[in-house]
């Protein structure tokens, strides 16, 4: 008999807009099933609208046009930094992002600025890593009183100078990447042993396709999306450790009903649905393969992400 599945439920919030609307309705969905689930905040400045510059790169004017991104962030949104002036979301809606720590659900860094990180991290240098890390930390303990535990990169975009950073400020562990299984990220010039050493930060990898990713690909809609997914985490070769990314702006939005059908699909398969701290300590009951992260393609998703270099190096 196969072992059960575990799903870690990460949500990621990019926008005031996703703060204030779609993470309480994401937290009472979750609060009335009985579910649990992490909630990476950004938290500085709101500039969406700057990312209309990606317009220009492959495959992104094909993700808008089969996303509906204008239906699911909005026009105030996607002026934010361009026409009107990007709103601090710590300071603007610290107390949403307090109301879902108080009632019981894990939060993390997704973030300071979105954009900025999202679209600069992979070429940037140390002493800019470094700055901007150290902005999210702080803002952070700002809204909560205290510093993250965990952090989940903005579009899984990560470098080496932000990997190390984890382990410098003692997280536990990060969702930065994309990938089939969790395990300990390898920096340049870095032995296979000195990445597994006490302070290491592990890395537990989205491993299922996300909702956009999916809308619009081999005729699958909002109908049947929920479906496409499920089918994916009980496949015979899926991973027992899952991690599924969501959004506040969509499926704390417009995605909200077949976020919830995802949910009744998995209850009645006896999927084991949680935070994402709970596949943290499932996974380091064992010891995790080692590997330096790259960057590269995933289908559905515009530019390149962060994902373990293959094949994984097993722990001697």
């Amino acid at each position: 008999m196969r072992e059960r599945v575990h799903v870690g439920l990460k949500v990621d919030v990019d926008t005031l807009r996703g703060t204030r609307e779609g993470v309480p309705r994401l937290a009472a969905l979750l609060a009335r099933e009985r579910l649990d689930a992490t909630f990476y905040f950004s938290v500085g400045p709101d500039h969406t609208g700057r990312a209309l510059r990606r317009a220009f790169r492959p495959g992104f004017a094909k993700k808008v046009a089969r996303t509906s991104v204008l239906k699911h962030y909005g026009v105030r949104t996607l002026l934010y930094g361009v026409l009107l002036p990007g709103p601090d979301i710590g300071r603007a809606a610290g107390d949403e992002m307090r109301a879902v720590r108080d009632r019981g659900f894990e939060v993390g860094l997704h973030t300071y600025d979105h954009v900025r990180w999202q679209d600069r991290v992979v070429g940037a240098t140390p002493e800019w890593t470094r700055a901007e890390f150290a902005r999210g930390i702080e803002a952070f303990a700002r809204v909560f009183g205290a510093p993250p535990r965990s952090h989940a990169a903005a579009g899984w975009q990560i470098n080496d100078t932000a990997l190390a950073l984890e382990r410098e400020y003692g997280l536990a562990y990060a969702s930065d990447t994309r990938g089939s299984e969790p395990f300990w990220p390898r920096l340049a010039d870095e032995s296979a042993a000195a990445a597994r050493a006490p302070g290491a930060c592990a890395q537990l990898p989205t491993t299922l396709p996300t909702f956009d990713e999916l809308l619009g690909v081999d005729g699958v809609d909002e109908s049947s999306v929920a479906d496409a997914v499920f089918a994916r985490s009980v496949a015979p070769d899926a991973p027992r450790l899952q991690v599924f990314t969501l959004h506040a702006e969509l499926e704390g939005q417009r995605l909200l009903g077949a976020f919830e059908r995802l949910l009744a699909r998995w209850r009645d398969a006896g999927v084991a649905v949680g935070r994402v701290a709970t596949i943290h300590a499932l996974a380091t009951e064992h010891a995790l393969p080692t590997a330096p992260v790259v960057m590269r393609g995933v289908p559905g998703r515009s530019g390149l992400l962060a994902a373990p270099a293959e094949p994984l190096e097993v722990a001697a």
